[in-house]
């Protein structure tokens, strides 16, 4: 298990890994483009050579991608559903290049279509993203926080999209702070421990990839997508302690979403802190 957190590229891609270590990261996530649209910056050999030596130079052997924000694979747009699966699959192929281990995303709105079919126009786009797909980069859905019509809230959404993918390498990535504005109570170690055990029967533990180490500024059951320093909202110490000992979460790495207002290197000690030798 690492810890680490999201970072910039600012000036580049490759730095990134610089900026991880400066934080004190042991692995990091990073967007490879705006998340909010405009150009993109070409991946050549040069750029992927400076990225991995990067890595090596400061000791990172996980990195990971956040897809866009604007990937909605419900909307009813034919263009935006079409270029989502192209922009998913673009970053997958990017991700591969720079020999990162796995790309999240989440996963749109079903205000335009309904949850219902929203879940079945998310397995069609995916199938189209994924579809011939032989790279390394690892593909994650994100749960949401289930404000509005967000797509992902439950785990028996995210179980559904897995099996209608069927053949193709489909893991998750548990944000906790949306978990817990979802319902699902991470406060302390029995909690913890109730909520995995359900994870693990809806969805599977094995397919927990990655998680979103982000403390709540909202109350369980608030639907509100507010991430807090560690420590400093209604997760609380404890139920990060509990998480990031969990004997099923040792090779899971932790990345950290918290505020960018110079106080997240402390997030970062702290559960470095928590984890046990």
């Amino acid at each position: 298990m690492k810890v680490g957190a999201h970072v910039s590229i600012a000036g580049g891609i490759f730095n990134a890994p610089s900026n991880a270590a400066a934080e004190g990261c042991e692995c990091f996530q990073m967007f490879t483009r705006s998340p909010r649209g405009g150009p993109v910056q070409a991946l050549d050999k040069t750029i992927i050579g400076q990225f991995k030596d990067n890595c090596k130079k400061y000791n990172i052997a996980s990195a990971y991608i956040h897809a866009p924000y604007y990937i909605n694979f419900a909307s009813a747009k034919s263009r935006i559903r079409h270029g989502s699966a192209t922009v998913i699959r673009e970053e997958l192929e990017r991700g591969s290049a720079l020999g990162v281990k796995a790309l999240m995303t989440h996963l749109g709105s079903a205000k335009d279509v309904g949850p219902n079919q929203a879940v079945q126009m998310v397995i069609k786009g995916l199938q189209t993203a994924l579809s011939g797909y032989s790279g390394s980069t690892q593909f994650l859905l994100e749960n949401a926080a289930g404000a509005g019509q967000i797509i992902g809230a439950p785990f028996e959404d995210l179980a559904t999209i897995i099996k209608g993918l069927g053949k193709h390498d489909v893991g998750i990535c548990l944000d906790t702070c949306h978990a817990f504005a979802t319902g699902y109570d991470l406060r302390s170690k029995a909690a913890v421990d109730r909520t995995l055990k359900l994870f693990d029967k809806v969805i599977g533990l094995s397919k927990l990839k990655l998680i979103h180490a982000n403390d709540s500024q909202g109350e369980i059951k608030s639907n509100k997508d507010r991430h807090e320093h560690i420590g400093y909202g209604k997760i609380g110490k404890e139920g990060f302690k509990a998480l990031i000992n969990h004997p099923k979460l040792k090779n899971v790495d932790f990345i950290l979403e918290t505020p960018m207002d110079g106080k997240r290197v402390n997030d970062i000690n702290k559960l470095r802190g928590f984890r046990k030798k």
